[in-house]
């Protein structure tokens, strides 16, 4: 199970519409398939989704770190050598999505040697998880629009609302007119992206009290630090931390500061091996989580489910698990399918999904 090869192949598939949100917005996956090859034979999976407005990084970056600096230090190291090759990955500052994608298909390839899924490597809870469908900056109209067809099209019953406009005028409308359209029966949280005020957040909250939303996140910018404090104490609801907590000291830190009273996990940022981590430490200190979504492709998606599936605090509330069907295509050789508002795990071995070579040619960008 020693490792001979990884590889960082950039590949680019364009969305029918962007995903606009308060830090920015995406017209095309421009993300990076990972491969590690070990001795015998097996190729595990990931994917590293660039988010150049949120971690730094670039496509080119992911590949570059990937190729120099990771690469020539994992050579020849087991598999089931965890803390020796994150000491290697941890040399190297930041490049979070690299770091995460290099450890999942590291878990990947371990599945498909021992013939195992992942989810039941790390926990096996349940074999499914409910979905949650992302909804982005839109007028109210089409806001309800795209929730009614995910609704009625996948039976997806919870959405969460990208906010961080403007409050009053645009992002409460927004809300309202989803849970008049949409009444009781679908679950609604939002999502600032660090585009309101501390202030703005417990102002929008309060004209939002009526609506039952369930969850805020990262309402205000991350080294607000006086205002995040004041907000989680006002809020009447749980203030959910995600770009503000890419490894798990800094979810210690958000949550010992009183910054934040819930957690994002995004498999995308801390792989398996430190999301476990995440995990340990808010069931430890009894903080709810949800599984967060990069606007991941469908192996990220697998990715963010396998995980979700095997923890019973991580399947309690629906994953962020439906943003791949605003891509145009894929590269799976089974894609996935979302019912009854639900994403089944794979039961093959790893993560269960397979690359369909020839759209791997189709879309790479390094040829």
């Amino acid at each position: 199970m020693k490792i001979t090869a990884v590889e960082a192949i950039p590949f680019a598939i364009p969305y029918r519409k962007p995903l606009r949100f308060a830090s920015g917005e995406v017209h095309t996956a421009e993300h990076v398939l990972i491969r590690v090859r070990t001795e015998d034979g097996v190729v595990g999976i990931a994917e590293a989704p660039p988010r150049p407005f949120t971690y730094g990084e670039t496509q080119d970056s992911i590949k570059a770190v990937i190729d120099k600096l990771f690469t020539p230090e994992l050579l020849g190291l087991h598999l089931l050598e965890r803390e020796v090759i994150h000491g290697v990955l941890g040399r190297t500052v930041g490049n979070p999505t690299a770091k995460a994608a290099v450890d999942m298909a590291m878990w990947d390839a371990l599945g498909r040697t021992l013939g195992f899924p992942v989810t039941l490597l790390l926990g096996g809870f349940t074999d499914r998880m409910r979905v949650s469908h992302m909804l982005g900056f839109a007028e109210p109209a089409a806001a309800v629009a795209e929730a009614e067809r995910m609704r009625d099209l996948y039976g997806i019953a919870t959405f969460k609302v990208k906010v961080g406009r403007h409050p009053y005028t645009l992002d409460v409308k927004v809300c309202r007119a989803l849970r008049d359209a949409l009444g009781d029966a679908v679950e609604l949280y939002v999502d600032g992206n660090r585009g309101w005020t501390a202030s703005e957040s417990v102002q929008a909250l309060r004209a939002m009290e009526d609506l039952g939303l369930t969850l805020a996140e990262e309402l205000c910018p991350a080294d607000d630090v006086l205002g995040r404090r004041w907000l989680v104490s006002r809020s009447p609801i749980p203030v959910v931390a995600d770009e503000s907590v890419p490894t798990p000291a800094t979810v210690t830190r958000e949550l010992l500061s009183g910054a934040a009273n819930a957690i994002s996990i995004k498999t995308a940022r801390t792989g398996f091996t430190y999301s476990q981590r995440v995990h340990h430490l808010c069931e430890g200190v009894g903080v709810e989580v949800v599984m967060g979504n990069q606007i991941d492709g469908q192996i990220g998606s697998m990715c963010t489910v396998a995980f979700g599936a095997a923890y019973r605090l991580t399947s309690q509330r629906a994953g962020e698990l439906s943003n791949f069907l605003d891509m145009t295509d894929d590269l799976l050789t089974e894609p996935l399918e979302i019912r009854d508002g639900t994403l089944p795990v794979r039961q093959g071995a790893g993560i269960g999904v397979d690359v369909d070579e020839d759209k791997l040619t189709r879309y790479r960008q390094d040829t």
